[in-house]
Parts: structure tokens; sequence; C-alpha cells
């Protein structure tokens, strides 16, 4: 009866997602909007991590489960899939190497604004 109620209340908060992927005009997969309602239930407390956390246990330990059916949709479709190979490698290269370097020069920034605070604060 347990991982019923847990089922439920994960069921029911991936509908309110749905229901805000009707209604908001972003682009975003409603499955986002229930993690981010999720994320904040359980972090303002309306949600208890006790009320879903054996069937999210259960949940992760099946996940590898749901990616056999569209692993077999992209075997249908092997041919047009190799056809973009290998523009999208090179985009995801590009992509990468960028999101690496903003990080990089973001993480810098970060570093040394906070050792220049330290630095003021020790001298005074």
């Amino acid at each position: 009866m347990k991982y019923l109620y847990q089922f439920t209340v994960i069921l029911g908060i991936s509908l309110v997602g749905e229901f805000l992927h009707a209604l908001l005009p972003f682009p975003f997969p409603a499955s986002i909007y229930g993690l981010i309602l999720m994320l904040l239930l359980l972090r303002f407390g309306v949600v208890k991590l006790d009320q879903v956390k054996d069937a999210g246990g259960f949940l992760l330990a099946i996940m590898a489960c749901m990616f056999i059916p569209p692993a077999v949709g992209l075997i249908a479709v092997a041919d047009e899939a190799l056809a973009m190979l290998l523009p999208l490698a090179a985009c995801g290269t590009v992509i990468t190497a960028l999101v690496i370097g903003v990080t990089g020069k973001v993480s810098d920034l970060i570093i040394d604004r906070t050792h220049k605070k330290d630095r003021s604060v020790k001298g005074k």
C-alpha cells in the first residue's frame, strides 16, 4: 500500500507538470516541469522525502528498462540516424568545448572576486 501511495504522489506531480506544459508558453518538456515542481515541493517541505523515497528508488532501479523502446525506435531508423551522425558529433564537440571554456572563465571570475573580497575584509 505504501508503494501505491508513493507512486500516486509522483504521478500526481507529473500530471501537474503536464498541465503546466499545456498552459505555459515555454518550450520545456512536461517532465521538466514535473521535476522542478517535485524539487520545489521537497525543498519547501510540502512533500516529505519519506512520501516518495521508496517508489523513487524503485523507478531509478528500473530506469535502464525505460530506454529499451527508444533504442528499438532508433534501430528502426538507423539509416537516417547514421546520415546525421557526423554533423551531430561535430556540433556536440564544438558545443562541449564552448561550455567547458565558458564554465572555466566564469569559475575564474568567481574565484577572483571571492579572493578580492577576502583580501579587502582582512585589510580592514
